[in-house]
């Protein structure tokens, strides 16, 4: 038996930052994770580091590449030969990126002397915490504190066994040896546009089958809107409102049978991916008798400093409420780290990110005009077109736009918008805007490079209160 400060179980973006964070501030730290690597040796980085966040944007990265080369190097006076994909060696360079990352981590903990258990953690008992290996070999920590950051899992679908050799989760879709002829996908979601996106660019025919009648539920619907249009000018199928009723196999990959709007549809594709969301991986997380229980969706209950109702045990990131956001969880991972060490430790929610890494990018932070109607919010909209700035022409990214919405009598902003190119970047100056409690006249005068993409943030702001310089208003 090993006795610690904190044990954490989860080593993915939650759980590792909360374990160097606690090791940080002076706690004998253990951190336990069941993650196998490709290299079939223990992991660290969870979900995110090792099929989801990061080897997703190595693959859209260079997918764009190829697509830029082979499509619009012609604009800017480049001529080349032929341009053709080496699928193997670019899946090489995502797992070399994997790599260098979690080897990385790896380091971190040692150099923070934190003790890795590979293996599959269990609360037996408040401060009891049971590892079970590969090899049927067990250990029991004791704590003082548990922190719960298991993360999340791939939802199935009944009927639908993912195989990874027809059917694949988001996991098995970044493994494609070859590019599909034609490729289905379940899901209209970040996970769904993103890995569309990829192949897509790289020469499939891509069909995306989505069950609510529109595109981003939880998007700004004028933001919405802009994204279907330029997803379909990219030559993305997607298609609202459908429902898949059966996959059947086939000796080219599988028949999709959907309602659309009651009307029964069939489709015959080579590989169908399906992405309809994530759960908390809760599976073996909790003994009968460690006093936490789960709620009606599989997450673990926490109040709103992530604690648990067993004191001494928290939980944060994908196994809580909350969207399933790795920054998110990072965050949470610093904040609990800190409630335990010293009292103190605060993450605002209402300033969380999204982004979708597509091309145009989107991202937004805040609340959206539905949002602030139902809420009897008086507010200016701020819009600012990328068509118009300089530095978006230069580079030939001028798809999209920029919305701040701000209240009308404090000026506050109160949510920001964004599509385009780098917003993933640009939404970083809304929410340190949001954090700080500035108004839209504080962003409108800061002083911004230029030429710069930042100048369209700038350019809304100032559209909000009906003095943007480089638009025409009516």
């Amino acid at each position: 038996m090993s006795n610690f400060d904190v044990v954490v179980i989860g080593a993915g973006p939650g759980g590792y930052v909360a374990a160097i964070r606690c090791a940080q501030l002076g706690l004998k730290t253990a951190c336990i994770d069941r993650w196998i690597g490709k290299s079939g040796k223990p992991s660290v980085g969870g979900t995110c580091l090792n099929v989801g966040c990061i080897p997703s944007k190595a693959l859209l990265d260079s997918s764009e590449r190829y697509e830029e080369l082979k499509i619009h190097a012609a604009d800017h006076g480049i001529s080349s030969g032929p341009v053709s994909i080496d699928v193997e060696k670019m899946l090489a360079r995502k797992d070399k990126i994997v790599s260098e990352l979690t080897d990385g981590i790896s380091a971190l903990f040692k150099s923070n002397q934190i003790a890795f258990f590979p293996g599959h953690g269990c609360l037996v008992e408040a401060g009891v915490v049971r590892v079970s290996s590969d090899d049927r070999t067990e250990e029991i920590l004791k704590a003082k504190h548990v922190i719960l950051a298991s993360g999340s899992t791939p939802v199935q679908l009944p009927g639908m066994a993912v195989d990874n050799q027809t059917i694949f989760d988001s996991a098995g879709a970044l493994e494609f040896s070859t590019v599909p002829k034609k490729l289905g996908i379940i899901g209209a979601g970040v996970i769904g546009l993103e890995l569309g996106s990829v192949w897509r660019r790289l020469g499939a025919e891509v069909v995306i089958l989505e069950a609510m009648d529109s595109l981003l539920g939880t998007a700004d619907p004028m933001i919405a809107r802009e994204a279907k249009k330029q997803f379909s000018r990219q030559g993305l199928d997607i298609r609202l409102g459908c429902k898949v009723t059966q996959v059947e196999s086939t000796k080219d990959g599988c028949t999709i049978r959907y309602l659309d709007n009651e009307n029964s549809e069939t489709i015959d594709v080579e590989r169908l991916i399906v992405a309809v969301g994530r759960r908390p991986c809760t599976d073996g997380l909790l003994g009968p008798n460690c006093g936490v229980a789960l709620d009606h969706k599989g997450a673990v209950p926490v109040d709103a400093h992530c604690a648990t109702a067993v004191s001494g045990v928290w939980a944060l990131g994908d196994v809580v409420q909350g969207p399933m956001l790795a920054h998110k969880a990072s965050e949470e991972g610093i904040a609990v780290a800190e409630r335990i060490a010293i009292g103190g430790g605060h993450i605002d929610h209402s300033t969380i990110p999204w982004v979708i890494y597509t091309h145009p990018e989107i991202a937004w932070v805040g609340a959206t005009e539905d949002e602030l109607k139902s809420q009897g919010t008086d507010y200016a909209v701020g819009m600012f077109p990328f068509a118009a700035s300089g530095r978006a022409k230069a580079v030939g990214a001028t798809e999209g736009f920029v919305k701040i919405l701000a209240c009308r009598d404090s000026d506050r902003i109160l949510g920001a918008h964004m599509i385009g190119s780098q917003v993933s970047e640009l939404i970083n100056e809304a929410v340190l805007a949001m954090s700080m409690e500035a108004s839209a006249e504080d962003l409108a005068r800061t002083v911004h490079a230029h030429p710069t993409l930042a100048e369209v943030v700038h350019e809304a702001a100032l559209a909000s209160h009906g003095r943007a310089i480089h638009k025409v208003n009516r």
